[in-house]
């Protein structure tokens, strides 16, 4: 198995929330297991969040998260953001209309001076999505 690298999420208690959302959004496999699931809770508020979750897509993209509890810290900010990009164009329209469909787009999905199609949003729990077309695309 190669080498791979996938964005992990973290949330506050909206974890199950916006992995179905991506879902939805991008179609795929959605694995959950909360606190609960492994015993791994520390308080009793702490049961049902999840712990770990794996969106797989039929295409391989991978995408993770988890519910970061109270006593532990989290802060929010625009320090991360998940790129997706190639060259299959039906596909990655595809998961752009359904990104877009609830987000705010910062840069619609056109050319772009280096010549692929890219466009920039926020989606409904704060993360940006940059996805880029390659110009060879088909």
């Amino acid at each position: 198995m190669p080498t791979v690298l996938n964005p992990y999420l973290n949330f506050r208690g909206q974890a199950r929330e916006a992995m179905e959302y991506y879902r939805g959004a991008l179609g795929g496999e959605l694995e959950v297991a909360t606190f609960g699931d492994y015993r791994a809770a520390q308080d009793p508020s702490e049961e049902d969040l999840v712990m770990h979750a794996k969106l797989t897509t039929a295409s391989g993209l991978v995408l993770m998260g988890a519910d970061r509890p109270e006593r532990l810290r989290l802060t929010k900010g625009d320090d991360v953001a998940i790129s997706l990009g190639g060259e299959e164009r039906a596909e990655l329209q595809g998961y752009w209309d359904g990104l877009a469909e609830r987000s705010t787009v910062l840069q619609p999905l056109t050319a772009s001076a280096w010549g692929d199609g890219f466009g920039m949003l926020v989606d409904p729990y704060g993360f940006t999505w940059l996805v880029n077309i390659a110009a060879s695309a088909s």
